[in-house]
């Protein structure tokens, strides 16, 4: 740039010095005449350059770049410098989305981006076959007008993803996919699509084993725990030095059997692909009548107290939740020491509706806290059977809240105590 105004202010320097000598030895009209003309053909050939250049940057190739001469030689210089560097900038662009591109599809998972609207801007060939898009054609329209589907088009809309969303193939109904979005910090959205289905069709037979299993296992229990109990109540039958036995049995046999319902409820509602029944639910009707059970089991050992928030209702299947929250209330109660107090509350917290039971007894270990809602695990195996609890509670309490959107937040601490927090969605609370 410094180079093109010196070359333009020697121009200039050396145009009025020739004109100041013509009128020095002339005349002023003829040094003005020089001088007007000297400028027209300079500004002309400017013109000229320029003319060339807008005929290049309508088709820039780089091969055919003007040379120019004088300033415009410098400029043609520089430009053709940039061309080059952007070339090859564009060059290791292409080259890396290649790279990109080629690992991208060899993901088996399907791949698309989604625009702050939920249009199509990019995907991969597996997602191309697993939703049935097709790029060349689908790109910049929006998800919901090619996957038709209602459940998807309300999981996009929740803005809640912290759990896939099971979706069935649009052509081959026995396939199934797992859908996961993932918002990006630009506002855009990442759709991973999976094929789950083998991983479908393993876990549906080990449901049916589980529920085939415990339903032929719940019939000779029955029998046998009626003839155990039969037999404990007939006078002079069982001899006293043997009856500690029989009281076992019949203890193991109900231990048991309540196993065996709760393995079955838990296979219910993994095999319900159903969504709940959405209806209006009373939760001051429904707590009352927790805290009610709660007194009943508790028998005056403990302190419990409520807390609600009266204009506060759920919407949602109230067995399901009934049979959840209840599980929370009840385990605060069998592992509470007597005169621990139990405190249930009905709030409202962020627009959130939030069922919460909190204690000050035993507590836990906070290693132990992220795999309590696992089947059958326990954190100590000798205080579940002695409090008779089957180690699934908590298994089932998450799946009945993970089909009503909801989550499960345990706040926890060794001898101190804990709370249980069932943390329902926006969209699920009623207010009066």
């Amino acid at each position: 740039m410094l180079d093109i105004r010196w070359r333009a202010g020697l121009f200039v320097c050396a145009l009025s010095a020739i004109c100041v000598f013509l009128w020095l030895i002339s005349s002023l009209v003829t040094a003005l005449l020089v001088f007007s003309i000297s400028l027209l053909i300079y500004l002309a050939s400017h013109i000229v350059w320029l003319y060339q250049l807008h005929r290049w940057l309508k088709t820039p190739v780089l091969q055919k770049i003007p040379e120019g001469s004088g300033i415009w030689e410098d400029v043609y210089s520089a430009l053709l410098k940039y061309e080059r560097k952007n070339t090859l900038k564009q060059a290791a662009l292409n080259s890396a989305l290649e790279r990109f591109t080629i690992t991208a599809n060899a993901i088996p998972d399907g791949l698309v981006i989604l625009s702050t609207t939920n249009h199509i801007e990019w995907c991969t060939k597996h997602a191309e076959s697993q939703l049935d898009l097709d790029l060349s054609t689908d790109i910049n329209l929006p998800i919901v007008n090619l996957v038709r589907n209602s459940d998807f088009i309300a999981y996009l809309y929740s803005e809640s993803y912290r759990e896939p969303f099971k979706l069935k193939h649009s052509r081959n109904t026995e396939a199934t996919l797992e859908i996961w979005l993932i918002p990006l910090a630009t506002g855009q959205k990442l759709l991973i699509s999976r094929d789950v289905t083998q991983i479908e069709k393993v876990d549906s037979m080990r449901r049916d084993f589980i529920a085939n299993v415990s339903h032929e296992l719940r019939t000779p229990l029955t029998v046998v725990s009626g003839f155990i109990e039969t037999l404990s109540d007939m006078d002079g039958v069982i001899p006293i030095s043997i009856r500690n036995y029989f009281d076992m049995m019949q203890e193991q046999t109900t231990r048991m059997r309540r196993l065996i319902e709760d393995l079955l409820t838990l296979s219910l509602i993994e095999s319900n692909t159903q969504p709940p029944e959405d209806r209006p639910i009373e939760m001051a009707s429904l707590i009352n009548m927790m805290l009610n059970d709660a007194k009943a089991l508790s028998q005056g050992k403990h302190k419990i107290s409520v807390e609600t928030m009266s204009n506060l209702n759920l919407v949602g299947a109230v067995d399901e939740l009934q049979s959840a929250l209840s599980n929370l209330v009840s385990n605060a109660i069998r592992y509470t020491p007597e005169g621990g107090e139990i405190h249930l509350s009905w709030q409202l917290r962020n627009e959130q509706a939030v069922f919460s039971v909190r204690d000050n007894g035993i507590g836990i270990e906070q290693k132990h806290i992220d795999r309590l809602t696992e089947r059958f695990y326990r954190v100590d195996r000798s205080r579940s059977r002695k409090t008779g609890g089957t180690g699934l509670g908590l298994s089932i309490v998450k799946h009945i809240l993970t089909r009503h959107q909801a989550k499960l937040e345990i706040v926890s601490e060794l001898g101190a105590g804990s709370t249980f927090s069932a943390i329902f969605s926006k969209a699920r609370t009623l207010q009066k």
